[in-house]
């Protein structure tokens, strides 16, 4: 059983992340932002975390670096990150922050669970979904 962090300030996104995880496998918890997840991480620390990009001031961007960046010094242990994205232009910011995987909105049960799975097991998840076509110009 997997202890999974969600972290989104709109109650939709937790929802649709707790309809799709929630199999009685794993223990969710939630928090509307990253408030007291210093705590979190020092005491009981998840297997993952899945951040919204957009929390008021500090989004998954942000929790995705800071969690790493605790991780690099010991001061944490390791936690898989995905970082819910709103768009596709902030890919690069996804690599750069140290998250494990990403997943760019509006999402869908398929790719959350690939990415739930993926992460959880150790590996990346990149999602390609509106990534532009490679086109041939003659």
């Amino acid at each position: 059983m997997a202890k999974i962090l969600l972290i989104s300030d709109a109650k939709v996104i937790i929802d649709e992340l707790e309809s799709v995880i929630d199999d009685g496998t794993h223990a969710i918890g939630t928090l509307p932002d990253a408030g007291g997840l210093r705590n979190i991480l020092e005491e009981d620390p998840p297997d993952l975390i899945i951040a919204d990009s957009q929390i008021g001031n500090m989004g998954g961007i942000a929790i995705a670096h800071d969690v790493k960046l605790e991780e690099s010094y010991e001061r944490v242990k390791r936690v898989g990150m995905i970082v819910l994205l709103d768009r596709r232009a902030d890919v690069h910011l996804a690599k750069r922050s140290g998250a494990d995987g990403w997943i760019i909105k509006p999402m869908d049960a398929i790719r959350i669970r690939t990415a739930v799975e993926n992460v959880l097991a150790g590996e990346k998840f990149e999602d390609e979904s509106f990534k532009p076509l490679d086109t041939v110009v003659n």
